[in-house]
Formats: structure tokens, C-alpha cells, sequence
């Protein structure tokens, strides 16, 4: 008899063993009945989901993400976490204290008058530049400069140059001959070599490079609008620009404007130009970009839903009109003089009436230039940059906040 050897005769190589009988996999347990709804309520809405059609009842969900009868742990400690960790935020420890000083962000800027020259009747056009020759900060179409004059007085002004030129901003400025200083002082002191401080480009007139553009600019408006209608150029978008004024002595960058594009660019001088004339060349379903004068600006808002646009986007270079202002009086604490705010001026007006010296700037309450405290009164604060702690502590901005009808507020100026 020959011995096993776990070799098979015909190959000589080892045999597999056996393989035990596999054991019959349990049973699933009995799927749980869904809960009946209410009497009267609606059935679910049938949802197809991995090939089958179930029904999801959004009223009543499941505790378990997977539809099981248990709550899932993880997601019951998430709620308690957030629940609370969010109230906590809002917390007075967490909040920034008022009287904290605010972080430090970057530094201001240093720059040199590289060049100052008339463009259009009353019109400069400045070129700043980094007094040691090194690339600026970049910037985007329709941003802005906050400048720092000798004098003190804060003004911002649009960028009108070429957002890939780092070497130099470029800026142009209206003299306006009643208006608080800053043009005359720009036009007339600031020469190359004239040094000022400035604040990094801000951009509040985004550009979104939609593929049909309409932009319209009234007189000096234009300036955030050249570099949007270079980028739209260079993009190769479908852009349109109505740049309208007093005379064409007045409009500067029409000839910048015109060897750009020439069959792109329309030209509306003198008369006042009504809503359908400005919004005559929008193509169906085009953004609108408008900057211009107050009454510019409202007759294109007016015009707009008639016109084939689908979107506007607009920039003052001037103050909003009042909307539902009522009269007040404001009380100075120096010297107890009291001034009257009609329903149609805002309270800086009339103050710098009284105080031409009183600091302003943007017109619309976000640069915080006017700044001034509240010692008694309630006012309507109308503006966008104070926080609750600012407000609660007496800050006010005259260029948009109000008060209520017969109100007197007692300022610290």
C-alpha cells in the first residue's frame, strides 16, 4: 500500500485541502415599519435614489443620516457643540472691546508727484510714484485712492491708469472752486516733488467682466471707467461706452478713450441727456456700469427695468440724495449754537456751513472722516462702517446719519 504524500500522481504538485462547507449568512433582520402619516397630510413626494423610488418625508426626517431608527452620535455631539460654541462668540469676552485699539493693518503709503498736467478745462491729471522707483501695490479696475493732502483733508479719487503698470498710479482731479478745498489745493500745490501720504488701493466698484457691457459716464465719472473699459478691451468683451458732458472741452481721456475703440465709444456732449438716450446702446441681458453726477445716476435708475440690461452697477462721485429725512437740530457743546437740518441736507452740510474746518471726505458713510460724538440725543444712524460698541459709545457720521423729526443732538466736534 503506498503512503499518502499530498501529491497528485499526474503533476507531482501539492493537492489544495479541502475546503471546509461554507456556513449560511444570518438572515437580515425585519426591515422596521415607516410611520403612517397623519390623517389629511400629504404623501411624500416619490424621489428616485440608487435605481429605486423612495419616499422622503421632509416634515418628519430620520434622527440617522442613513434612515436607521438611532440618532447618530457623532452628529448629536456636533449639535451640542454648536450649540454652544456659537452663542459664545458673540459673548463680551470674545467681543473686540471699543476701547481696544484696532489691529494694525499695513502701513500707508509715501509717495512723490511724478508728474501734474491739465487734460480738460479744469481738469489735472497726477502721476505718484514711490519716491525710491519700487513697483506699487496692485490693483484692480475701479478702485480707488485715499490721499492724505498737506493740508489735512482726506480725499479719495478712482484710478484711471493701467492696472499693470506697477511704476505709477494715476489719478484726475475736477476743480471744483466752492466745494471744501481738496481740488484747489491738488490743482494748485501739488507739483512734481510735492510729497503726500496714501492710503493702498480699496475697491468698492468691483468690476465682474460680464460678456455684454454698457458703461456710462458723466464728465469726470469716467475715471473708474477707462480702466474697466481697457480690461473689458483686452478680455474681448462686448462693451459699449457713453461718455456724456457739458462741452468736449470739459471731458477728459476722449481721445485715450476713442484710439481704444473707436466704434465702441459714443460721445453725448452738451445738453442733459435723459435715461433712454444713455441707456439707448444696452444689448439684451448686458451689465451697466455708471458713474456720474446725482441727477446722471437717477435718471439711468429711473430708465433701467425698460431697458434690455439685467444688471447695474453704479458709483457716486457725490452725495446721495436725502431719502425720508425729516428736520432736526443739532446743538454744538462749545458753544451752545444751534443749527437747523432741513429734510432735504444732510447734518454734515449744515455743519460745515457753521464749521467750514469740519473733516469730510466720501459723502456716504463708510470712510469715517466725519466722525463726531453724540452727548445726548438719539440719532438714526444711517451708515456702514460704525460697529454697535462705536455707536453706543456716541459715534456718529453726519454725511448719512439723521435724527428723528423735532430731535436734538448735542455734538462734540
Amino acid at each position: 500500500m503506498t503512503p499518502s504524500t499530498g501529491m497528485t500522481p499526474s503533476t507531482g504538485q501539492a493537492a489544495e485541502p479541502a475546503r471546509p462547507p461554507r456556513a449560511a449568512e444570518p438572515a437580515p433582520p425585519p426591515r422596521a415599519a415607516e410611520p403612517a402619516p397623519p390623517p389629511g397630510a400629504p404623501a411624500p413626494a416619490p424621489t428616485l435614489a440608487f435605481g429605486r423610488t423612495s419616499r422622503h418625508d421632509l416634515d418628519n426626517p430620520p434622527p440617522d443620516l442613513y434612515g436607521r431608527p438611532r440618532a447618530d452620535r457623532f452628529f448629536a455631539l456636533l449639535t451640542r457643540f454648536s450649540d454652544v460654541y456659537t452663542p459664545a462668540l458673540g459673548s463680551p469676552p470674545l467681543r473686540r472691546s471699543p476701547r481696544r485699539p484696532p489691529s494694525r493693518g499695513r502701513a500707508p503709503l509715501v509717495l512723490v508727484v511724478t508728474a501734474h498736467r491739465r487734460i480738460a478745462d479744469d481738469v489735472v491729471e497726477l502721476r505718484l510714484a514711490d519716491p525710491a522707483g519700487g513697483p506699487l501695490p496692485p490693483w484692480q479696475p475701479g478702485a480707488h485712492l485715499r490721499l492724505t493732502l498737506p493740508s489735512g483733508r482726506i480725499r479719495h479719487y478712482s484710478l484711471c491708469g493701467d492696472p499693470a503698470d506697477r511704476t505709477g498710479y494715476r489719478i484726475a482731479v475736477r476743480r471744483i472752486a466752492g466745494g471744501g478745498g481738496g481740488s484747489v489745493e491738488i490743482h494748485d500745490t501739488l507739483h512734481p516733488g510735492a510729497r503726500l501720504t496714501v492710503r493702498r488701493p480699496r475697491n468698492g466698484f468691483v468690476f465682474c467682466a460680464e460678456p455684454r457691457l454698457l458703461l456710462i459716464a458723466g464728465g469726470i465719472g469716467i475715471t473708474p471707467l477707462l480702466p474697466i473699459a481697457r480690461e473689458a478691451q483686452r478680455r474681448g468683451l462686448d462693451w459699449q461706452l457713453v461718455h456724456a458732458g457739458r462741452s468736449s472741452e470739459t471731458m477728459p481721456f476722449t481721445e485715450e478713450l476713442t484710439a481704444l475703440a473707436p466704434g465702441r465709444v459714443t460721445l453725448l456732449v452738451g445738453g442733459t441727456p435723459t435715461g433712454e438716450q444713455l441707456l439707448a446702446r444696452a444689448a439684451r441681458g448686458a451689465a451697466v456700469y455708471c458713474c456720474g453726477p446725482a441727477p446722471m445716476l437717477a435718471a439711468v435708475q429711473q430708465t433701467f427695468d425698460a431697458s434690455p440690461a439685467t444688471a447695474l452697477h453704479f458709483e457716486r462721485f457725490g452725495a446721495a440724495p436725502v431719502r425720508d429725512g425729516r428736520p432736526f437740530t443739532l446743538r454744538l457743546s462749545d458753544t451752545g449754537e444751534e443749527l437747523a437740518v432741513p429734510a432735504d441736507k444732510s447734518a454734515l452740510d449744515v455743519l460745515r456751513a457753521a464749521r467750514p474746518g469740519t473733516p469730510y471726505s466720501c459723502h456716504r458713510g463708510f470712510c469715517g472722516t466725519c466722525r463726531v460724538r453724540v452727548l445726548a440725543g438719539t440719532p438714526e444712524h444711517r451708515d456702514r462702517r460704525l460697529t454697535a460698541e462705536e455707536r453706543a459709545d456716541g459715534a456718529l457720521l453726519p454725511c448719512v446719519s439723521r435724527a428723528a423729526e423735532g430731535e436734538t443732538l448735542v455734538l462734540e466736534v
